[in-house]
């Protein structure tokens, strides 16, 4: 079963389908559907249209330059039928199809990771030009922002040590801070009887 490809689409034509257009210097041209062959007799450049494999090749969407195309060559050559040939070409067939698509795969997400960079990029230097629409206008530059949060982290880790050192944690002086704000404040008041009060 031999399977052509679109000279339009570069899609593959299957025993039975597509269109063949013979020119008159003998050139025969085959095409998958209806909608090559109408796109072919118009003169329209394969890559400009969107959806042809010539197009995704143009952009640099799909793998063009790889050892493995070189295989695919039509050769011209009679070779005598050998069992063990034909069994190792088949094999190799397969093998050589799953290295190109592994490729293949390679590429297209070589290719996103660039997109994801250049989208992070363009969102950093958003945020960058409109960052006064964010701050609020009295806040203080980033540089003194930063080095508040520095000296407030440096308090911390201060008061921590010397916690620490006392022998109790932070924890505990928290819950103990917690007790002396819950505690009611006693007053004590000396009731007399009226004869002590007369003295």
């Amino acid at each position: 079963m031999r399977l052509e490809t679109c000279y339009y689409c570069s899609s593959t034509v299957w025993p039975g389908h597509g269109i063949q257009f013979v020119r008159n210097d003998c050139k025969i041209f085959k095409f998958c559907r209806s909608r090559c062959h109408r796109a072919f007799k118009k003169k329209w450049n394969p890559r400009k249209s969107r959806w042809t494999k010539a197009h995704r090749k143009f952009t640099g969407k799909d793998l063009t330059i790889d050892t493995t195309f070189e295989f695919e060559k039509r050769r011209h050559e009679p070779v005598k039928y050998d069992r063990e040939l034909w069994q190792n070409t088949v094999k190799a067939m397969g093998r050589i199809e799953e290295i190109r698509t592994k490729r293949e795969r390679h590429h297209i997400m070589k290719r996103l990771r660039q997109g994801t960079l250049d989208r992070k990029a363009a969102d950093l230097r958003e945020v960058r030009d409109y960052i006064h629409l964010v701050r609020a206008p009295n806040a203080t530059k980033p540089m003194e922002e930063i080095e508040m949060v520095q000296k407030a982290m440096a308090k911390r880790e201060d008061a921590g040590e010397l916690l620490t050192k006392i022998g109790t944690t932070v924890t505990t002086t928290k819950r103990l801070n917690a007790i002396r704000r819950r505690a009611p404040k006693i007053t004590i008041t000396e009731e007399h009887s009226e004869a002590e009060q007369m003295e």
